[in-house]
């Protein structure tokens, strides 16, 4: 399904989420002018599994944990940027109005980290870089899906032959969307069944997870008046 709105409007301008797709943007640009040396700028930037490893102790260590940040401004074409801004822009102004500019920022950011540990959690012998901020959206995606599970949201739906766009409740739009997630990462866990799209569909999973976590402690809370 492909949301095109929602019916929520802002209740003030999205510097933030209007910041991040700016960055984003703007780094892929500059991927476009690297030709032969963004393999280099993506192994050096983007989360290998295997540069991590599991302590005695359970902790995630790298000697480069800087590509958790990195990766999630890196992006593998067109369609893989479009896509994750475009999830952003429909669904980030609202989050953003439920936390403020600075506090979705540090929402975002830590979305995308806890979902690029969940990936290298389930992938841990894996030299494949990950790039992309579709952990962090996913995060978006977790706090919208459950501050406004009844809002409206204007989707294309692909049926066969037919492709009918209806208004649906973010609950179906995005609680569908984060099942297929979770099925596809856990058939990938299966090597005689895992997909060969090279999807971090475990990242998606925990940016989702995380955006539902993170959001009961970055939402701002709303002063009560006394009526005399």
């Amino acid at each position: 399904m492909i949301p095109f709105r929602d019916n929520i409007p802002s209740r003030s301008f999205p510097f933030a989420t209007l910041f991040l797709i700016g960055v984003n943007c703007a780094t892929f640009l500059y991927e476009l002018s690297l030709g032969r040396r963004l393999t280099l700028l993506i192994l050096q930037f983007g989360v290998i599994p295997a540069r991590f490893q599991l302590t005695p102790s359970l902790q995630m260590i790298s000697k480069n944990g800087v590509d958790l940040f990195t990766s999630m401004f890196l992006h593998g074409g067109w369609i893989h940027l479009l896509g994750n801004m475009w999830f952003l822009w429909i669904f980030g102004d609202n989050v953003e109005d439920l936390m403020g500019h600075f506090r979705f920022l540090v929402f975002y950011l830590s979305s995308g980290v806890v979902g690029g540990l969940v990936h290298i959690f389930f992938n841990l012998e894996s030299p494949l870089p990950s790039i992309g901020a579709s952990g962090a959206v996913a995060g978006v995606l977790g706090a919208y899906l459950v501050s406004y599970p009844f809002a409206r949201v204007l989707t294309l739906v692909p049926l066969f032959l037919f492709w009918p766009i209806v208004e649906l409740p973010a609950m179906l739009v995005l609680g569908s969307w984060f099942l297929i997630q979770l099925l596809n990462g856990t058939v990938s866990l299966d090597p005689t069944m895992g997909s060969s799209d090279q999807v971090a569909y475990w990242a998606h999973v925990g940016g989702f997870l995380s955006g539902i976590t993170l959001l009961g402690f970055l939402k701002q809370r709303r002063r009560k008046v006394r009526v005399l």
